[in-house]
């Protein structure tokens, strides 16, 4: 039975979802994916979540295609528009673990800049016993490396966390490391999955 729930952020708790945004850039599917897999890469995202700022990412890309320089600088300036709000009934879980004091931590791969904009958008992010963001440490997910940063700060026993996340590599890791974990999905029931493993949040 776990003591403590780490949470992973994107697609956990907020949407985050690029091709809602390029959808509207791109009017042509095919046009869109061939932006996405060659121009704004998954490859390059985890660059900006390992820290590197948005101005310097940008200004690289738009000199090596300059043709898509509108639809590069819309993953910045844009960036709120592929986020369409929070994921209601795990926020609302998350809210009821608080309450009953069941300590809750995050480990995240997220820029340091979007972050800073997230939690004024969302404040119930500011309220982790501890937040691990890939962005301020310089080091993502799925490298063990950022869990052990949170185990050692808040000395923390992993056989006694659960992590969730919805990446089957990050989920991988943290299963190595003792968590016990919840690969998440929007067919998982959250609460009762938690609550299999000693965590009831009613």
């Amino acid at each position: 039975m776990v003591k403590a729930v780490v949470f992973d952020v994107g697609n956990v708790l907020i949407r985050w979802d690029p091709t809602i945004l390029y959808r509207k850039l791109f009017p042509d599917p095919a046009e869109m994916q061939w932006f996405m897999e060659n121009v704004c890469t998954a490859a390059w995202n985890l660059e900006l979540d390992r820290g590197r700022p948005y101005a310097e990412a940008i200004a690289a890309l738009v000199s090596e295609y300059p043709l898509h320089a509108h639809a590069i600088r819309a993953y910045d300036t844009r960036w709120q528009e592929m986020v369409p709000g929070a994921i209601a009934e795990n926020v609302a879980l998350l809210q009821r673990l608080r309450a009953r004091g069941t300590p809750d931590y995050a480990i995240t791969n997220f820029s340091r800049e979007k972050w800073a904009d997230s939690i004024v958008r969302f404040p119930f992010l500011a309220g982790f016993r501890d937040a691990i963001v890939s962005g301020h440490e310089r080091v993502v997910k799925p490298d063990p490396t950022i869990f052990r940063l949170l185990l050692a700060r808040q000395r923390l026993d992993p056989l006694d966390c659960v992590f969730i996340d919805d990446s089957a590599a990050n989920i991988a890791t943290a299963a190595a490391l003792g968590f016990a974990t919840v690969h998440y999905d929007p067919s998982v029931d959250l609460a009762a999955a938690l609550a299999r493993l000693g965590l009831p949040a009613d």
